[in-house]
């Protein structure tokens, strides 16, 4: 009884087996099939597609599609030229600059203590750059008598710039320039003249440390710390220098008495617009000629 029972065991076991292995086999025939059908579909799609492809290239999107392609596929070419070159920030750059403080041209002792100016500078491919400004300081009124009047004036400035990291966005530099570097008005008001205290400038040179930030991009920013020199700040003839005859209330207390100082420190900020490299290699012709492309075809697409 037992050897029959042992024996229907094995027999039930082997058929339970092989019943298994079929259900393995057409499950592995069908996965096949599936993905045979899933090609044979991918396939038709795609040939759809190719047969489509003449009225499809007729819509806008399908344009703008390949239009991006062919932007990207340019630059892929490029990659290995501008991964060896890198960007020159610099080079060639043209620069319409506004700005106030020492460079935009002059700083002082009076009132707000800064003119305010426009100038324009040119970098050239090995960084030396130079630039000429010209500005004003403003007329106003005495910080500390409403009745005094500050009298304007125009001051000047032209130099050169030598700058480091042009690889960078930010740039380290250094200027010499000469110019009007100092201003300050008279010490004693004009009675006969609507109580104005006259405008002295003061030209001279001037060495400052420049702080840029300036890529491809337009925008230009500029941060210069310095000192002047002026070497007539202590001439004879300089009125201020002299001690008033007039009451003391006519004498302002905004001035120096000794003079203005030979040496003193200087800072300016300057805004600018810088235009693209002047002098651009094949590189940066054919990402220009790419950039004017995509624009003009996004323009056709709105």
């Amino acid at each position: 009884m037992l050897k029959k029972l042992f024996l229907f065991l094995m027999v039930f076991s082997f058929a339970v087996w092989a019943q298994n292995d079929e259900d393995m086999d057409s499950s592995e025939d069908v996965d096949t099939e599936e993905v045979s059908e899933e090609e044979y579909e991918e396939e038709t799609e795609e040939e759809d597609v190719e047969e489509d492809a003449p009225s499809v290239a007729a819509g806008s999107n399908y344009n703008e599609h390949l239009s991006r392609k062919k932007f990207e596929e340019d630059q892929r070419a490029d990659e290995f030229a501008n991964a060896l070159r890198r960007r020159d920030w610099l080079k060639d750059r043209l620069i319409l600059q506004v700005g106030m403080g020492s460079r935009m041209p002059v700083m002082g002792e009076t009132g707000i203590g800064m003119g305010f100016g426009a100038g324009v500078e040119y970098i050239t491919r090995w960084h030396l750059a130079a630039y000429a400004s010209i500005g004003m300081v403003p007329s106003g009124i005495d910080n500390y008598f409403e009745d005094i009047n500050l009298q304007d004036g125009m001051g000047w400035k032209f130099g050169l710039n030598y700058y480091l990291f042009a690889k960078n966005a930010i740039h380290l530099g250094f200027s010499a320039s000469y110019g009007t570097v100092h201003f300050d008005h008279d010490v004693v008001a004009d009675e006969n003249n609507n109580m104005l205290r006259s405008i002295i400038m003061l030209e001279g040179y001037q060495f400052d440390i420049l702080v840029t930030y300036l890529t491809s991009e337009w925008y230009y920013l500029q941060f210069a710390f310095g000192f002047y020199y002026a070497p007539t700040a202590q001439n004879d003839d300089v009125s201020f220098r002299t001690k008033s005859t007039t009451s003391f209330e006519l004498v302002s207390r905004v001035v120096n008495p000794d003079g203005i100082p030979e040496y003193g420190l200087v800072f300016g900020i300057t805004l600018g617009f810088g235009f693209p490299e002047f002098f651009p290699d094949d590189t940066e012709k054919r990402r220009r000629a790419r950039e004017k492309e995509r624009s003009n075809a996004q323009q056709k697409a709105w």
